[in-house]
């Protein structure tokens, strides 16, 4: 096992990837839900619209985030940055309970002011709140790079 230290990811470049990834789900949900339920979609009070809604706007983001951290060790986001998320000990891959944790423990550090994200710019290990909960790392990918 490579040496983790000197590669955590820092704040702004795992912002980044977070901006890429929210494209693509602006584009791959928020787009077909507009269709499926009208221009108001989005700009109402009501917090669920339907089916589809619970489906592309709940069910899909989990599983597809999950299945990514899972089968790439990245979301899109993260590949196009070079950034993987790892086991904080092992700094293999993450196991499906590792992923499901952190992935709902996004919540707890979303709900004071996104402290929990803004966490990854002060701590060591440059992990987050979420990364904390879920005992993992987001590292650079250096395997394809020259020495």
């Amino acid at each position: 096992m490579k040496s983790l230290n000197n590669n955590y990811a820092g704040f702004w470049i795992r912002f980044g990837a977070s901006i890429i990834d929210m494209v693509i789900m602006v584009l791959v949900i928020y787009v077909p839900l507009s269709l499926i339920y009208g221009d108001q979609y989005g700009n109402e009070d009501q917090l669920i619209h339907g089916v589809w809604d619970v489906l592309l706007g709940y069910v899909v983001p989990i599983f597809a985030t999950i299945w990514f951290w899972l089968k790439y060790m990245a979301t899109p986001g993260k590949i196009v940055t070079k950034l993987k998320v790892v086991d904080a000990v092992s700094g293999q891959k993450m196991s499906t309970t590792q992923a499901t944790i952190r992935y709902f423990a996004y919540i707890p550090a979303a709900i004071p002011l996104g402290l929990g994200f803004i966490w990854v710019g002060i701590d060591k290990k440059k992990q987050g709140w979420h990364d904390k909960l879920a005992g993992t790392v987001v590292v650079r990918n250096r395997e394809n790079e020259l020495s």
